[in-house]
């Protein structure tokens, strides 16, 4: 069984182009959206798309909802990404499972619903990720978005990994994604970060085509440096 768990596309169609394009040479059984494939790039409803027919299972992050919660501020992403888009959106669940190689993982985007994991999180923090907020049973391994950063992290008796971001990566501006190679079971386990690199120039100047796109700026920085801009 091969999953790929991917987010935080970000409107940035250069950027999911490429990691669809390696996903492709990959051929996993299914993909796995955690969340923010709207806001910050040029091209949401794009991005929305695109999640909208390739994703297997989907889950909301703190853009998505953002967004669709204060439409009348964002006119930009309201008049882009539209009513039917919205729906979908905010019909998604907030957080999800998955069993693999006899693991049982939490999964959440972070915001709202939690807070922002970090790589350098103590790992008391990342063990309170284990902890549904619905009811069900603690998992035993959390995997999560939000942060822009990949990582794989062991805890007490299992593991804390994050996507890191598609389409607005800090750090490093390559699109970035997890893949997961297990069965039912217990089984080994391998766990993969997909650091894909994509042309952001050419994503930068796609930026230049939307006058109106709110913090252009920002958003072309982080796609060119990885820094933080915002």
């Amino acid at each position: 069984m091969k999953i790929v768990l991917l987010a935080d596309l970000h409107g940035n169609m250069v950027a999911t182009e490429a990691i669809a394009r390696e996903i492709d040479r990959i051929r996993p059984d299914e993909i796995w959206f955690l969340g923010d494939a709207v806001g910050k790039g040029p091209e949401s409803d794009k991005t929305c798309d695109w999640v909208r027919q390739n994703c297997h299972r989907c889950i909301a992050g703190n853009w998505d909802r953002g967004l669709s919660q204060n439409r009348a501020g964002q006119p930009f992403y309201a008049a882009q990404i539209g009513e039917e888009r919205f729906a979908w959106l905010d019909a998604l669940p907030l957080e999800d499972e998955l069993e693999l190689s006899g693991f049982r993982f939490r999964l959440v985007h972070g915001r709202f619903l939690d807070p922002l994991y970090q790589s350098f999180d103590a790992d008391s923090q990342l063990m309170e990720g284990l902890r549904f907020h619905d009811g069900r049973p603690d998992a035993n391994g959390l995997i999560c978005a939000d942060s822009h950063r990949p990582f794989v992290r062991p805890l007490v008796g299992g593991y804390a990994m994050n996507t890191g971001s598609v389409g607005n990566s800090i750090s490093l501006p390559r699109a970035h994604a997890l893949l997961l190679e297990g069965e039912k079971g217990p089984a080994p386990l391998r766990m993969t970060i997909l650091s894909v690199p994509y042309d952001n120039h050419a994503a930068a100047e796609r930026a230049d085509l939307f006058p109106d796109l709110p913090m252009k700026a920002a958003y072309q920085r982080e796609v060119l440096t990885g820094i933080y801009s915002r």
